[in-house]
């Protein structure tokens, strides 16, 4: 085994579980090819700059890239026993071409077919799956990928929600049971699913991507005192709201519209008037709220990865954020970091 990387970043708990993530951990979704073409050699380096940094929280999927990201996670953590690795469930990669609208979001992804299957048997076989793919023999969380209306539509929503809560839950705490994972719970883009999952067992973390940045608060008013009373942690991915945060111009994964530039550039002049920049103000955020165990940001290049660490590593004044709120940039009952 390789000698473990001193940690640069502080460790927090993941809900009520014994699992300790740094504050700033690997997103790999982005490096898989999500929406533009990212090379071999550049996947390669992000992995291992964030590794060489001091990150030591890893988070995968097999539909991102199509078993790509998992492979090459496999290839950067398989030696390493100082690292906590999530990955996810919800479907399976079958050997064929898939349709060309989901093929050209994923440019240069392996030669499979993501098929959502949230039942007993396709959790089982997707975690089977994700375990040769990575070359590993324990996954630390395993998340139900992508369940919600967004996703889905209201009616089919319906019917995989309910395999979810049924089979697919069965599978995940069968797991956790076993001790062959830690823990168990839900990778969406959307709040409203967190909720309604709660009602059907206990799940230590969502992982929650873009819904609780420094542009939106709203799961400070229902997801996350629930999360609190219930002891789920939360993993906060997205901080860039798909980039609109970081000096692009989508957010939620499409063109942003006017009333969402709008916000985001007042906030930026308020970041600026501090000398900070809004991705790192945006990288930050999150880790205000003590439900939140760690922010993870999706770098494409070890370029990208170490401008992310750069920008985690800024100090920003109270005062940055009680201007935010002056403004009413920033919800008045957000939690903000300690300087």
């Amino acid at each position: 085994m390789t000698e473990p990387t001193t940690t640069s970043f502080s460790l927090r708990t993941l809900g009520k579980t014994t699992l300790q993530v740094s504050e700033l951990g690997l997103g790999c979704a982005a490096m898989a090819g999500n929406h533009r073409p990212v090379t071999e050699e550049d996947n390669r380096a992000a992995i291992d700059e964030g590794l060489r940094s001091g990150i030591t929280f890893v988070d995968t999927a097999p539909f991102y890239g199509f078993g790509r990201s998992e492979h090459y996670v496999g290839d950067a953590i398989r030696e390493r026993s100082d690292l906590v690795l999530s990955t996810k469930a919800g479907r399976i990669l079958k050997p064929e071409p898939a349709p060309a609208p989901v093929a050209a979001e994923w440019p240069g992804s392996f030669p499979f077919n993501p098929v959502y299957d949230y039942t007993y048997d396709g959790v089982m076989r997707s975690y089977e799956d994700s375990l040769q793919r990575i070359g590993v023999t324990k996954i630390d969380i395993l998340l139900l990928h992508d369940i919600g209306e967004m996703q889905h539509g209201p009616e089919l929503n319906k019917k995989l929600f309910a395999d979810a809560m049924s089979g697919g839950y069965k599978a995940l705490d069968e797991l956790r049971r076993s001790g062959d994972i830690t823990a168990i719970g839900l990778g969406v883009n959307e709040r409203e699913v967190c909720i309604n999952a709660m009602e059907h067992g206990h799940w230590d973390a969502f992982l929650l991507a873009g819904r609780y940045t420094l542009h939106e608060q709203q799961p400070l008013h229902d997801l996350l005192p629930a999360c609190e009373e219930a002891g789920t942690g939360i993993i906060l991915g997205g901080p860039f709201n798909s980039g609109i945060l970081v000096g692009g111009d989508t957010w939620n994964y499409a063109a942003a519209p006017a009333e969402v530039v709008d916000k985001v550039s007042r906030i930026r002049k308020v970041c600026e008037s501090h000398n900070v920049p809004l991705a790192a103000a945006a990288l930050k955020f999150p880790l205000g709220h003590s439900i939140v165990s760690s922010v993870i940001p999706g770098p494409r290049s070890r370029a990208e990865m170490q401008q992310i660490v750069e920008w985690f590593n800024v100090d920003i004044p109270s005062s940055l954020w009680s201007d935010l709120k002056t403004e009413r940039l920033l919800d008045e009952a957000s939690p903000v970091p300690v300087t």
